[in-house]
């Protein structure tokens, strides 16, 4: 009886969830000066902190770079909210950290090998979100703002509690199931095929919209990912910043108590607040949350042979101290028309100086026939050689070259500058695959010399 009590309540507050989800308005635009209120006359005019904030509010600035980076690169918002961020309990280190890790990774020698992923295993029943965070590994050094993380998650149960990430800011890729994601600045919708983005230091929650939920996450701990530049392609393509949308402001106004979780220097620290943090009235400012449909990214190709490299799919770029040079690059392989003449169309075989982590969120790769399923995913660190396999590379070496539209899958990658070291639990997963390397068994001999 009281398990289908709560299997109720659950499904019901999935169903308040989803109606929520469907009938949100967002503000327009990745990087814009956003303001937005939830009360009218929230916002104070004129002034970021004037000496009484409308409505009896607290003005607080978050701040997401340096006071003195750039203009063009800086991050910061105001917020105005019932009350101040600093009116909390203090933070007790967490009984564990689960299976969420962090850099630097140590624990595991660097691997060489081509690795790949079956999905994740269901979760156990109550995990939510957070619980279902699972470390593959990364690079870097979260205390020194460098590198990445790539996490996984499976997840049954909506959050309770309420999640913030000092350690970097999170791009939450879908890959089953829908979330709401409930956050300081208001709501974002994240269904399979979208990402969303929850900046450095941000609180959120994460309802499910469905029974279970599966993806992927970068933890990106560098410089906040930003469009990239386009150089000789011009103004326009790749992904458009209009089609970037941030939450309009939306408040919770609840007294008692809610479990506050940090991530702080790559260990969960927790607080019991006496009321939400999520209060937040009104907002201005450009560290913001964004929720964006890859499908809608303007893929760039070639019109006559060849084809260019798949830095044309970069839809976010973190850059480092190198121009051109990306601590991660979060790339998408969205539907596309192939039409080059006598050219090989599945991604070439290639030896890479960055390391390359991809994952599928539906259909299939067009350099992989077999293995490389939704929810799973592949490793190629730097200089390990890879490419299409061999039932994929004989296939379209004899294809009649007409033009092809790929359309039966949507594929991604976080690229980063340095290797991915493997957590131990990725190391020795039971659904890391055995046999990877035998895509590539009986690549025959082709050649013959003309004399």
């Amino acid at each position: 009886m009281g398990d289908g009590g709560t299997s109720r309540t659950s499904e019901s507050r999935r169903a308040a969830a989803r109606k929520t989800a469907e009938g949100l308005a967002y503000l327009s635009g990745f990087g814009n000066e956003h303001a937005t209120e939830a009360v009218p006359g929230a916002l104070p005019e004129g002034r970021n902190s004037p000496q009484r904030a409308p409505l009896g509010l607290y003005a607080e600035q978050l701040s997401g770079t340096a006071f003195t980076e750039p203009r063009a690169v800086n991050r910061r918002s105001w917020l105005y909210r019932i009350r101040p961020s600093a009116a909390h309990p203090a933070f007790a280190r967490a009984a564990d950290d689960g299976p969420l890790r962090t850099a630097p990774f140590t624990d595991v020698v660097p691997d060489p090998n081509r690795l790949r992923w079956n999905p994740l295993p269901e979760p156990a029943p109550g995990t939510d979100f957070l619980a279902g965070l699972w470390t593959l590994g990364g690079n870097g050094d979260a205390t020194q703002r460098t590198g990445m993380a790539v996490h996984l998650y499976h997840a049954d149960s909506s959050m309770e509690r309420v999640f913030s990430d000092a350690d970097g800011e999170l791009l939450i890729v879908p890959e089953r199931g829908g979330l709401l994601l409930r956050t300081e600045f208001g709501l974002l919708h994240a269904e399979p095929g979208h990402v969303a983005l929850i900046p450095r230091g941000v609180r959120f929650r994460v309802d499910l919209l469905e029974d279970t939920a599966r993806g992927y996450v970068c933890e990106n701990y560098g410089s906040p990912f930003r469009l990239p530049d386009l150089g000789p392609i011009g103004a326009n393509g790749l992904a458009n910043p209009r089609d970037f949308q941030a939450p309009v402001a939306a408040y919770e106004d609840v007294e008692g108590p809610v479990e506050v979780v940090g991530k702080f220097c790559g260990h969960l620290w927790t607080a019991t607040y006496d009321h939400s943090p999520l209060d937040v009235v009104a907002w201005h400012g450009t560290h913001v949350p964004y929720v964006y449909d890859l499908r809608r990214f303007n893929v760039i190709g070639s019109i006559s042979y060849d084809h260019p490299d798949p830095s044309v799919f970069t839809v976010l770029t973190s850059p480092s101290d190198t121009p051109g040079l990306a601590g991660v690059d979060f790339v998408v392989f969205a539907p596309r028309w192939l039409v080059g003449e006598n050219t090989f169309r599945p991604p070439y075989f290639h030896r890479n100086v960055m390391s390359e982590y991809m994952g599928l969120v539906e259909g299939a790769y067009d350099a992989k026939a077999e293995g490389f399923v939704p929810g799973g995913g592949s490793l190629h660190n730097m200089m390990s050689a890879h490419g299409p396999d061999r039932e994929t590379f004989d296939r379209a070496s004899a294809a009649e070259l007409r033009p092809q539209k790929i359309d039966d899958g949507l594929a991604f990658m976080f690229e980063t500058r340095w290797p991915v070291t493997l957590t131990p639990q990725a190391a020795a997963a039971e659904h890391l695959q055995p046999r990877y390397d035998d895509v590539w068994r009986g690549m025959e001999r082709h050649f013959r010399p003309l004399h």
